[in-house]
């Protein structure tokens, strides 16, 4: 059982997208939607610094190294739950695993597993240091208890080369549709292309007509 697309999404969201490797919080490394070098290659202190050149081809790669990285959330989740999980349930669980790192030791894991889904609903705010988490807290609850998405574009952020972000204002802003091709790795916005015009044919349709008006004429 895995993520569905909108939990991928969703998670994407909360995380917002940093296509250059910069410190967290704790001083770690990262890059993307929160790899670090525990989760394995690559190393994001040993990557380029600073903005990239191919902006979606870096946010493919973020995606990438994303889905990667949630095989082991998803492992760790269904490994600590012992009751069947709708998709959106499991969606909630893997965001708040992968903020967390708390599955295995969480109250809400003892209640769900205890078959009593509305106390682990509410158990999802016991984790709710800093201030500033409380929002995805409470979506993460709405989403296992209602399935209930959240909506808006994902944001991508810029980051300097000594591993600065600016939270300022996004460098770009992903609709869903626009941030699911990358992370099938397409281009979001594929070019229209035009056919080429047929001078020769339009010629020789205009020379046609001419005849035709000759002939009329005689």
């Amino acid at each position: 059982m895995h993520m569905t697309d909108r939990g991928l999404l969703a998670l994407a969201r909360h995380e917002g997208i940093v296509p250059g490797p910069y410190r967290d919080s704790t001083g770690t490394w990262t890059f993307g939607v929160g790899h670090t070098a525990a989760a394995g290659l690559p190393d994001p202190s040993s990557m380029p610094r600073g903005m990239p050149k191919d902006l979606d081809a870096t946010i493919r790669k973020a995606f990438h190294l994303f889905r990667t990285d949630l095989a082991r959330y998803e492992a760790d989740v269904l490994r600590a739950v012992t009751v069947p999980l709708k998709p959106h349930e499991l969606d909630a669980l893997v965001s708040f695993h992968y903020n967390t790192g708390g599955i295995a030791r969480a109250a809400l894991t003892r209640h769900l597993n205890a078959g009593n889904r509305a106390a682990a609903a509410d158990a999802f705010l016991n984790w709710r240091k800093p201030a500033s988490i409380i929002p995805r807290r409470e979506a993460e609850r709405d989403l296992f208890r209602h399935g209930r998405y959240p909506t808006g574009t994902i944001p991508v952020w810029g980051v300097d080369r000594m591993g600065r972000v600016d939270f300022s204002r996004p460098v770009r802003r992903l609709t869903e549709d626009e941030a699911l091709a990358l992370a099938r790795g397409s281009s979001p916005t594929p070019p229209v292309l035009k056919p080429a015009p047929n001078v020769r044919k339009g010629w020789l349709a205009r020379l046609a007509a001419f005849f035709s008006t000759l002939i009329r004429r005689a």
